[in-house]
């Protein structure tokens, strides 16, 4: 098998855009739900509805790779899994490499679902010397000390950090140095790359705020539905009245 170090992902050089490349995995997931039951074609609206996106971009976005499906019939299904997935270079050998097994650390290399996407957990590192040599899934885990040699035997270009903030940019510019080249940042901080290093960032706690976000809007909604539907001689307007029970003629910003 090839590894991710010498070939690189076509995209970019075909002039796919970057968000129809992120869209990209959703309708691999689609399609593979698809293939796993067997299912030999879907309509664009079909596959639309089940990634989540409207039909029209998706026939945007697969005119891009070049396929186009056939009217009345729709899209092979086993075609496009292999075709997104020659896309998105996941046909070929990607060793990844975890720095920080702690609780989230451990997590990700207990998840199973990197093995069968095309990326194989080359190496657990972490910084704790009690840690080493502890196995998780399977893996024994290698202090940081070793990471440079650790990315050179295995030929790695993605790493995932799961560090602490304050020791990711550390941790970052130590694989960068190495040679990593992606980088798949899991720490609350915001990394400082050069030109030529891809970083996806995943912040738990900021999809969590926009959640809170969403929740308090909807909350608020139900409430001022709710006193839009009282009548007129129950309904409690004195926030809108001024000091003497009268509605100001500007209000205030």
């Amino acid at each position: 098998m090839a590894t991710g170090r010498t070939h690189r992902p076509a995209t970019r050089s075909r002039g796919i855009p970057e968000a129809t490349v992120a869209r990209l995995p959703l309708y691999l997931r689609a399609l593979t739900a698809l293939s796993e039951r067997s299912v030999p074609t879907v309509s664009s609206e079909e596959l639309a509805a089940a990634a989540g996106v409207n039909s029209a971009k998706l026939r945007k976005d697969f005119s891009y790779l070049g396929s186009y499906g056939t009217r009345g019939v729709g899209y092979d299904v086993e075609y496009l899994v292999y075709q997104i997935s020659r896309e998105l270079g996941l046909t070929q050998d990607w060793p990844v490499v975890i720095v920080g097994i702690g609780n989230l650390g451990a997590a990700l290399a207990n998840y199973g679902g990197f093995a069968s996407r095309g990326f194989r957990v080359a190496a657990l590192i972490d910084a704790d010397p009690a840690m080493a040599g502890k196995p998780v899934a399977g893996i024994p885990v290698q202090h940081t000390d070793d990471l440079e040699k650790i990315i050179k035997d295995n030929g790695v270009s993605i790493g995932v950090i799961a560090t602490p903030a304050g020791a990711a940019q550390q941790v970052c510019d130590r694989l960068v140095a190495a040679g990593v080249t992606s980088i798949l940042n899991f720490a609350p901080t915001v990394l400082s790359v050069p030109d030529g290093v891809d970083v996806r960032k995943v912040d738990l706690s900021i999809e969590l705020q926009i959640l809170a976000f969403h929740e308090q809007r909807k909350a608020g909604e139900e409430t001022a539905a709710g006193d839009a539907a009282l009548p007129a001689a129950t309904r409690d307007d004195s926030a809108d009245q001024g000091p003497d029970g009268d509605v100001p003629a500007v209000m205030p910003a």
